[in-house]
């Protein structure tokens, strides 16, 4: 029934508010030690153009800069690197990042130990610093790699919107759980195979068919309203997986520069895809409310084109964009 995918047009809509969020990047900084009390520091900041985010890092006071910080600018990030020497280390000191507290955006800070082992934290506007540890904490690991899934899938509007129009063509709750399922086992795999290094995909072109794979799906909708079901309404778990498998290198690619600590590497990982599905399931539930509430209107029977043609539209919009960024 028409009413059965026009509950997507809300969703659609709160959605559109919220298109930008996928280029909402969290900061990084990485500091490695490379003596007892030196130690080097990688400091990437979002921008837009040539305006950087107004916020920096503010070290232990017993730290003193070497030389002058290097600056570039790599696409929409704009990078600093500098050495310190802190006498006496920065254990148990504070480090903060000004000016987070006034944005929308987490930083993500990693701290490399002379031993080989790295301390993860996660950085919120709420909460702009954290105390530099001697040994790494499994619970904090946990925590924050959790977190980072919960909201890079959540932020990420493209695999929303694919999940969204593949709901839009599951005939009943039976067949929900084999496409959600078919569509976690994939990305699950290749987020794993992409992120130890055992298989090696370029980023842009992985991008734009995660675009295209939203587009084919909103095709198949239109198909299906028109008396031609395709293969993704007769067999969605099976589409779901194919394309679950292309998903997946893009979420390697998010983890990929975040980094993984090197004595926890199961573990982030395990926690990362564990946050991914957490905020997919929640996505759904709320798809599943929002259903609920709709389909007791009566709505005309023009009405379930568009949520569709939007969406299509924008995945449309998505694939030229992100084959045109190959050059």
């Amino acid at each position: 029934p028409m009413k059965r995918v026009l509950f997507a047009g809300l969703l659609l809509a709160l959605l559109s508010g919220v298109v930008s969020a996928h280029e909402v990047r969290p900061a990084y900084l990485r500091i490695q030690q490379s003596d007892a009390e030196s130690f080097d520091f990688l400091w990437r900041v979002p921008a837009r153009g040539d305006l950087r985010l107004g916020i920096y890092v503010s070290p232990p006071d017993n730290c003193e800069t070497s030389g002058e910080p290097l600056t570039w600018q790599e696409g929409g990030t704009y990078i600093e690197r500098w050495s310190a020497r802190c006498p006496g280390g920065i254990t148990g000191r504070r480090i903060e990042i000004t000016g987070l507290s006034s944005t929308v955006i987490d930083a993500l800070a990693r701290f490399e130990r002379l031993d080989g082992t790295t301390q993860i934290v996660r950085l919120t506007p709420a909460d702009p610093g954290f105390e530099v540890t001697d040994s790494e904490s499994w619970g904090q690991v946990a925590s924050t790699y959790t977190m980072l899934g919960i909201e890079h899938i959540l932020l990420g509007i493209d695999h929303l919107l694919f999940v969204l129009a593949l709901l839009m063509l599951v005939p009943n709750m039976r067949t929900l759980v084999w496409t959600i399922t078919s569509f976690t086992l994939a990305h699950s795999l290749t987020l794993a195979a992409a992120t130890l290094g055992w298989v090696h995909v370029p980023q842009q072109p992985v991008e734009a068919v995660i675009a295209l794979s939203i587009l084919f799906v909103a095709m198949e909708i239109v198909h299906w309203r028109q008396g031609k079901p395709g293969i993704t309404r007769r067999m969605p778990w099976l589409v779901a997986f194919t394309f679950g498998l292309l998903h997946g290198f893009g979420f390697a690619g998010a983890l990929s520069e975040i980094g993984l600590p090197e004595h926890a590497i199961p573990l982030s990982l395990l926690f990362f895809n564990v946050g991914v599905e957490a905020g997919q399931l929640m996505f759904i539930a709320a798809v599943l409310l929002v259903w609920g509430i709709v389909k007791r209107i009566s709505w005309p029977d023009w009405a379930w084109r568009i949520p569709v043609y939007s969406i299509g539209a924008m995945a449309a919009f998505w694939t030229i964009d992100r084959i045109s960024g190959f050059a």
